[in-house]
This record gives C-alpha cells, structure tokens and sequence, in this order.
C-alpha cells in the first residue's frame, strides 16, 4: 500500500544537496576505465575537485594543486555517458514488519540515493528483489524524473519470499553497461547471493550493500514459549525463547553482519547497517562516505 506521507520531504532534500557533490561512483566502463560519478572520466571536459578518499585512483591526484595546499585532491571529468544507480529493493514479506516497518524505511533509503543521483546528473532506477526479480519502469534522469521514482519506490508491498542472487544477477543481465548497485534488504534471505555479488563486481559495477534491521532484531524482547509465524511462508514453529536461543541468534546475526562486511571489504563495496528508529541522515552520510558499518 502507499506509504503515509512523503518518503522525501522538503527539509530533507535539503540536507542532501550538501551531499550529493560527494557521492560518487566506481564503475568501470569499456574503453574509459573506471570511472567517478556524475559523469566523471572518459572526456576532457573538466568539472571539479574532490577530497582524495583511500581507494581512489592515484592517477587522478591533482598534483599541482596538491603542490599549492598540502591536500590531495582528485580531478575530476564530465564523461560522455552517465552512470545508472540501479535501486535493488528487497521487498519481501520479512521487511514488512517492524514500526516503522523496514520496508519503508528501505523505502526512504532508496528514494535519498535517487535524489542524489538525479540531481547530480546520473540516472537511477527501482529495480524489485521479490521472489526473483521484476522491474518497475525504466532508468530515469534529471531531477524532474523524481516524482517518478518515488511513485514506484511508495508503491512496493511486503510479500512473498525473495531470491538476492536471482535479483542481483538479473540486475547484471539487464544492465547495458556497469553501473551503481544498491541493494537494501535484511539480508536474511535463506539462499547464498554471495557469489552473485562477487559475479556483479567483477562484471564492473560499483555495490553497496545496506542492511535494515528493525530494535527487535538486534536485540531480540522475547521470552518463553512462543508460536511464531515465518512471514514469507506462513509457517508456524512452536519454539521456546530463553537465554541460551537469544544468545545463539544474537551469535548468527553477528556471523552474518561479519560475512556482508568481509564480502564489502573483497568487493570494494560500502556496507551500512540501519536500525529502523535511528535518524535517516546519518545512514544517508556513511552511504556516501562509502563506509563498511
């Protein structure tokens, strides 16, 4: 169902178009060797600086202005192609709960990467991880196309199972050249979408993965015995919660939250992790930053 109020209000927007100038993309492209965002590489035409951030590429240092300030600083290009950020939303029955539900808040998530994307001249696109893959209109761009985007992300529903692999590959498949990846889900898809991750960067694209996790999750209320009801299959499991069952799902969540860092840190992919009631901007700023939660 539509979500109630916007995902993007006026006063947040704002907020993001001081960090738009800084959220670029690494994906390589055919002849042009990678490139950074907003149509960044490939052509002559110069658009601005940037702060060097480790990993970047040190051919792209600006020596002489490094020799007037002390700082490095990366010189960055208008390319002749922009770059798509293709939106993978897992939209599985298991990101609907919580309050505020995961769903939206991944919803929300998306509809801040957009806006950066469209307003610094990329293109962006709200691609459905729900039981494989389906899409949900074609890459938009410029900041007109917004309205458009945050229609597709309002009208995702929680349902059904998800296959991340399927989705990931999909993703690929259809892509007509590397772009941004962004994949926001839970991560508690009961399937390996490892190799499909490692088969997308090695494909060129530029991943980060965003993990949304709901207070329950993290640190789990429950006690005594309880039916609980798996969300994407219906099952009922009559299960007893005491110390021990919390502290062996606390041991699981840890064991995943280490393989989604350790698969960024082989991948060269940013990995955030969102708690449904923190504030969104900060989730938003560490996206950018590229950092590894």
């Amino acid at each position: 169902m539509p979500t109630e109020g916007p995902l993007l209000d006026a006063g947040f927007a704002r907020e993001l178009e001081a960090l738009r100038r800084r959220m670029l993309v690494r994906a390589r492209s055919g002849a042009g060797g990678e490139r950074l965002a907003r149509r960044k590489g490939g052509s002559a035409e110069f658009l601005e600086h940037r702060p060097y951030a480790p990993g970047d590429d040190l051919r792209r240092i600006d020596w002489l202005a490094f020799a007037r300030t002390g700082e490095p600083v990366l010189k960055l290009f208008r390319a002749e192609e922009d770059v798509v950020v293709r939106l993978v939303i897992d939209a599985s029955a298991s990101l609907d709960g919580g309050t505020p539900s995961k769903l939206l808040v991944a919803k929300r998530l998306a509809a801040s990467v957009a806006y950066m994307a469209l307003t610094g001249m990329e293109r962006a696109q709200v691609v459905v991880a729900q039981d494989g893959l389906s899409r949900t209109g074609e890459p938009r761009r410029g900041r007109a196309s917004l309205p458009a985007i945050l229609r597709d992300l309002d009208g995702l529903e929680g349902k059904g199972g998800t296959d991340l692999a399927a989705a990931i590959d999909g993703t690929v498949l259809r892509a007509e050249r590397p772009g941004m990846i962004v994949l926001v889900s839970d991560f508690f898809d009961p399937g390996p979408f490892e190799a499909a991750v490692t088969r997308a960067a090695s494909a060129g694209h530029d991943l980060a993965l965003v993990q949304v996790l709901s207070p329950e999750e993290i640190e789990p209320p429950y006690e005594g015995d309880l039916t609980l009801e798996d969300a994407e299959t219906g099952a009922l499991v009559e299960v007893t919660i005491d110390a021990r069952a919390i502290e062996a799902y606390v041991e699981r969540l840890n064991r995943l939250v280490g393989s989604l860092r350790a698969m960024a840190r082989r991948n060269r992919a940013a990995y955030v992790r969102v708690q449904t009631t923190e504030p969104l901007l900060g989730a938003v700023r560490r996206f950018v930053a590229r950092s590894i939660d």
